[in-house]
């Protein structure tokens, strides 16, 4: 049975919180709802921070869910109580880079849905259309930057700037680019710790002579971790984009992703998602599709989080083979390939304008650690 927003609402609509004169929905109390298969998730803000209100609420919304909408979904209910906040100081976040006006980060909950792929071609797109781009490759134990843009010999010379020793980023096909991929051996395996990580990572991004970017696109490491904290604790990330394939396995990790970034702690806002290997079409069957790994799940799963789908790309031999050899498949002229990234790349340059006409910068993220866990606050 598939599983319908609406349908949950309308089940929703038959109970009430008490002190609340309205139904649930109408007195504002839903705040959002994800479906994932059969998995129902159910967010709530609730008035008061008592207990057996809370407990109320809880079981009244899965009754309600099983009773009227399915009765073996599976349901999820969070609750948050809407504290009178304290008045306090926001810390600034970390040390914008001067001359760079966007900073992206691109994420996937999983690795091998082709995170890496997709933010090359993105870089190149962009450079295409005029932008002035670069790229730091943040995926510090698994760099590829290095072979997709074919510049795996070359090394980042040491330049002088203001009287500051920097280094200069490698640029090919008019993109900068920084990658740990740069100082390591191909067959040299980087067994760091995180601080040491965070470290190189700062030292590409802060001791580096950028110039005047319009977008740096940060490649992320797959998963929610050590690194994907440091990089927003030291740079004031426009916006995030999260990649993924359409099974269920690499959604359910797309979703931890979406809900790192949405973090109150963290607040990154969300550019879109890019449905990758979307569909095969076989060379001999142009017209055919085969939905390989399911059919439209990144692009229900962005309407399900309400967050903008960037577009879709095809399983297509070509762009392995132009990664592998160091010439990403953007760099095509009027091949269906490419004129669905530069459609994708397209939605990312007006979803970063919306955000950034919409919203304030992103705020701070300060990262202590308590009792050996690293604990987040503004």
């Amino acid at each position: 049975m598939k599983l319908e927003k609406k349908d949950i609402l309308k089940a929703l609509e038959t109970i009430s919180v008490s002190g609340e004169g309205q139904n649930m929905v109408e007195s504002g109390v839903v705040k959002n709802i994800v479906i994932f298969g059969d998995e129902v998730e159910v967010d709530l803000q609730l008035a008061t921070p008592a207990l057996h209100i809370k407990k109320r609420a809880e079981v009244d919304v899965l009754k309600a869910i099983h009773k009227h909408v399915y009765e073996k979904a599976k349901v999820k209910v969070n609750i948050k109580v809407d504290a009178p906040k304290k008045d306090k100081v926001q810390e600034i976040k970390g040390k914008p880079i001067p001359g760079i006006k966007n900073i992206i980060a691109v994420a996937s909950g999983k690795g091998g849905v082709g995170k890496s792929t997709v933010t090359a071609n993105l870089a190149v797109s962009l450079s295409k259309m005029g932008f002035k781009v670069g790229l730091l490759d943040a995926d510090i134990y698994g760099p590829s930057a290095t072979m997709m843009f074919d510049v795996e010999r070359e090394r980042p010379l040491s330049v002088n700037v203001n009287g500051k020793s920097k280094m200069k980023p490698i640029e090919n096909y008019g993109v900068k680019i920084l990658s740990i991929g740069f100082f390591t051996k191909p067959s040299q395996a980087v067994i760091w710790r995180g601080p040491m990580a965070a470290k190189a990572l700062n030292q590409m991004i802060f001791d580096a002579d950028w110039g005047e970017l319009d977008f740096l696109l940060v490649d992320l490491p797959p998963g929610t971790g050590d690194i994907h904290l440091s990089i927003m604790q030291s740079l004031p990330i426009t916006g995030s984009v999260i990649v993924s394939t359409p099974q269920n396995v690499a959604l359910a990790d797309a979703k931890k992703g979406v809900a790192m970034f949405r973090q109150e702690s963290i607040n990154v806002p969300i550019v879109g998602i890019i449905e990758n290997m979307a569909y095969f079409t076989p060379a001999e069957l142009p017209d055919n599709k085969y939905y390989i790994f399911g059919e439209k799940g990144a692009k229900n799963l962005a309407e399900d989080l309400e967050i903008p789908f960037l577009g879709e790309l095809p399983l297509v031999q070509s762009i392995r083979e132009s990664g592998d050899i160091g010439r990403p498949a953007a760099l095509q002229e009027d091949t269906p390939i490419s004129n669905a990234l530069e459609e994708i790349t397209k939605n990312v340059v007006q979803e970063t304008v919306n955000r950034n006409k919409n919203l304030p910068p992103t705020e701070a993220i300060k990262i202590t650690t308590m009792a050996g866990c690293s604990a987040i606050k503004k």
